[in-house]
């Protein structure tokens, strides 16, 4: 005699959607005062995911205008092979008690006119055991930008890597020492040494020093396990974000107006108030003038057309900082779907394989369409 088929087991209620995490926003003291308090914007932490990462074509309410994927190569000339851009750049290494990942990607518009991609990224170590420091150096700008040579941004990533790598020892003891008076000046002769070499390569070339140049933002993370200050320098536009209990944070300081320039200091731009505070964690911003050149040079050296930002920061664990381009770190600011969707995908407890990486920072927003480089820091 056989049996009746046993009946199916009753499915599991739906579950509810995780709540939206807002956007990282300016409050208006940040607006009014530069200064960027950390403060984090309560959120319920995001579950950790049980599944394979959802397959998601773009966020925000419309689709993009371009493809997704590459449709032109751009043109090259035959004696300049050495100078032909690959359109995808991805890295990635793990060191004391971080993981990094890199990628830098060629935007959906100069993919679609077959331009070449403008933003750089290089990535490298100097020294070895716990003396060790890696650098990575981001560079580049809005491809709305017209007349700036494609190869500044490389140049600048290439001799800024040159000069840390030649005073790396020093940086290293001041990084794991904690003289941050010492990084903020020191790296600041570096940056500034590098945009010089940038003005020398234009002239060569024929070109205004403003054809050949380039952002350029920097990395610099110790090895030693003991350590867990993170460096930030360089000059330019793009974003610097850290990931913390599920909500971003905005370490990027808004910039000051020349009539604010005036009277006494304030802190964190050039004020003698101490580097750091409770938390060892504040932003300092130097609006110094270059120094003077040397007899040789017929004409003084053109200050910076924007100021020298550096920080000192130590990382808590689970923290994930988030280093970027223009490209990532306007639609990061302008579009909170994007927000919402990188800080669920980025979770605390792992951080993601290079290929994941790669296209969690290709998630396309309609109307950001420029180069993207995002460096990632995951805090064990």
């Amino acid at each position: 005699m056989s049996r009746p088929p046993a009946a199916p087991p009753p499915s599991a209620p739906p579950v509810p959607a995780p709540p939206r995490r807002p956007a990282v926003e300016r409050t208006a003291d940040e607006q009014s005062t530069g200064e960027r308090p950390d403060a984090q914007i309560p959120a319920a932490p995001a579950p950790a995911p049980t599944g394979p990462r959802p397959a998601v074509a773009h966020v925000g309410a419309r689709p993009p205008t371009y493809d997704a994927e590459p449709t032109a190569l751009p043109a090259a000339d035959p004696r300049e092979i050495h100078a032909v851009v690959s359109d995808t750049v991805l890295d990635g290494a793990g060191y004391g008690t971080y993981t990094l990942r890199a990628a830098s990607v060629r935007g959906d518009s100069a993919r679609f006119r077959g331009e070449p991609r403008r933003d750089a990224l290089l990535t490298v170590r100097f020294g070895t055991a716990e003396s060790a420091v890696v650098l990575v150096a981001v560079a580049g700008g809005a491809r709305a930008t017209e007349g700036v040579h494609p190869a500044a941004a490389a140049d600048a990533c290439r001799w800024i890597a040159e000069a840390v790598g030649r005073s790396h020892a020093r940086l290293s003891e001041d990084i794991r020492a904690g003289r941050r008076g010492d990084l903020k000046s020191g790296l600041h002769r570096l940056a500034d040494r590098s945009y010089g070499r940038l003005r020398a390569r234009a002239a060569e070339l024929g070109l205004e020093p403003d054809q050949y140049t380039s952002g350029l933002r920097c990395l610099l993370l110790p090895a030693d396990p003991d350590c867990r200050t993170r460096v930030f320098f360089g000059v330019g536009g793009g974003g610097l974000f850290r990931l913390r209990d599920g909500s971003w944070q905005d370490l990027e300081p808004a910039l000051p107006h020349s009539g604010d320039l005036t009277g006494e200091g304030v802190v964190g731009y050039g004020s003698a108030s101490p580097e750091s505070g409770p938390d060892g964690d504040r932003l300092t911003m130097d609006l110094a003038i270059t120094t003077a050149p040397p007899p040789y040079i017929e004409k003084p050296v053109p200050p910076p057309a924007e100021p020298f930002r550096f920080r000192a920061s130590v990382a808590r664990p689970g923290d994930t900082l988030l280093l970027c381009s223009t490209g990532l770190a306007e639609p990061l600011r302008g579009e909170p779907a994007l927000a919402d969707e990188l800080a669920e995908r980025w979770s605390p407890d792992l951080a993601p394989g290079l290929g994941a990486f790669l296209a969690d920072s290709q998630l396309r927003v309609k109307g950001y369409a420029d180069d993207r480089t995002a460096v990632g820091v995951w805090e064990a």
